[in-house]
């Protein structure tokens, strides 16, 4: 049987849970061994440590990826902020080994030695290399019945790439998460805005006006394009964007549409017969319509 160590950060166990049911969900369906990463904490994500101190972010994801070593396991996380994180840190620390001494000097006054030797996957990598596709396919019992999925990598799971040990085999034009959706009964086309980003994240933080209108320009070409019936999105943090903030935007009058969001882990949990409440039960964007027809409804 297959082992990983879950790692869920901050976002999802804070403000989307539902992907946390998701994604053990899937991984039990699958036949994956679940590590708790106990004692885990914040990865820690871009804008705070590493714009400070390289070191201390350095020891800080160190700390997580020594816990998951010291249990002989892989990290997997469903945001792409911990994933580019914790990979960054990974390979900084490669490149430049003084700094890695120092982490372990940090980490060796509570008993901690950070080797080296963990792979950080992010959810969908995870799926798509270790698992495969045609076994995500045995394990569907609702097919999507050709939901047109407008897809999200989100940026974090695809740059630095340099810095990742597993992506798509080229970052721009991805389609792991299009080959997944279209796996298990969707349409996911192609659209033109495809690689830009959601605006979340700092912008998000210090410019709110500003990082919707980046996400609105973006959809707004998806929608002109392929018309999604459902966003499909690789991280947590893009998916507060794409349901969350997507909510805020109506409710404010700056959108006319409500297209409902779905992280790709919550995605397969649907198909594969989770329960709609625990799956998706955040969800702010009206999303019933979507598991009706996933289910053979009209």
């Amino acid at each position: 049987m297959k082992r990983i160590g879950l790692f869920l950060g901050c976002n999802i166990p804070l403000r989307r849970p539902d992907i946390e049911y998701s994604m053990r969900y899937v991984l039990n369906e699958l036949g994956v061994e679940i590590v708790e990463l106990d004692g885990a904490t914040c990865c820690p994500a871009f804008g705070t440590m590493p714009s400070i101190d390289l070191v201390g972010w350095c020891a800080g994801s160190a700390w997580n990826m020594a816990i998951a070593e010291e249990k002989g396991v892989d990290m997997i996380t469903g945001c792409g902020s911990c994933y580019g994180s914790l990979n960054e840190a990974r390979y900084h620390m490669e490149k430049h080994p003084e700094i890695k001494e120092k982490v372990n000097e940090i980490l060796g006054k509570v008993g901690k030695k950070y080797k080296g030797v963990v792979k950080i996957w992010n959810f969908y990598n995870y799926i798509y290399e270790e698992i495969g596709i045609e076994e995500v396919k045995k394990k569907v019992k609702y097919p999507l019945n050709d939901i047109i999925c407008g897809t999200h990598v989100g940026c974090h799971n695809l740059w630095p790439s340099k810095a990742y040990s597993t992506n798509d085999d080229n970052v721009f034009k991805p389609t792991r998460i299009k080959e997944i959706c279209e796996a298990v009964g969707g349409k996911a086309p192609w659209y033109s805005t495809i690689l830009d980003c959601c605006g979340m994240g700092a912008l998000g933080s210090l410019a709110k006006e500003k990082s919707w209108a980046l996400w609105r320009r973006k959809v707004n070409k998806m929608i002109e394009e392929i018309n999604p019936e459902l966003f499909v999105t690789g991280c947590s943090s893009c998916l507060l964007r794409y349901d969350n903030d997507q909510a805020l935007m109506k409710k404010e009058g700056l959108i006319d549409f409500e297209i409902p969001a779905v992280h790709i882990a919550q995605l397969l949990a649907l198909v594969m017969g989770a329960e709609p409440e625990k799956a998706v039960g955040l969800a702010e964007v009206p999303i019933d319509g979507i598991i009706t027809k996933i289910k053979g409804g009209k």
